[in-house]
């Protein structure tokens, strides 16, 4: 299983300006963001503390469910 991070690489570059694009190149900028992590809580936790826009967390949170039926 690849990490969500690696997952979430599929997200940039779109041509839409969306949010799952937004969370994707903000997850690319951001250095210290978890880039092996696999676990919902290790991510969640990160994205609490340091969210990029108001609903980083409910798009992680739909990304996150569609990561785990691709990934399993």
């Amino acid at each position: 299983m690849r990490s969500f991070y690696h997952y979430m690489m599929r997200y940039r570059g779109n041509k839409k300006n969306n949010e799952e694009k937004q969370l994707a190149e903000w997850m690319f900028d951001d250095h210290s963001f978890p880039k092996q992590a696999k676990s919902y809580d290790e991510i969640s936790s990160y994205l609490e503390w340091n969210a990029p826009f108001p609903s980083a967390l409910s798009v992680f949170d739909q990304l996150y469910e569609k990561y785990q039926i691709e990934e399993e």
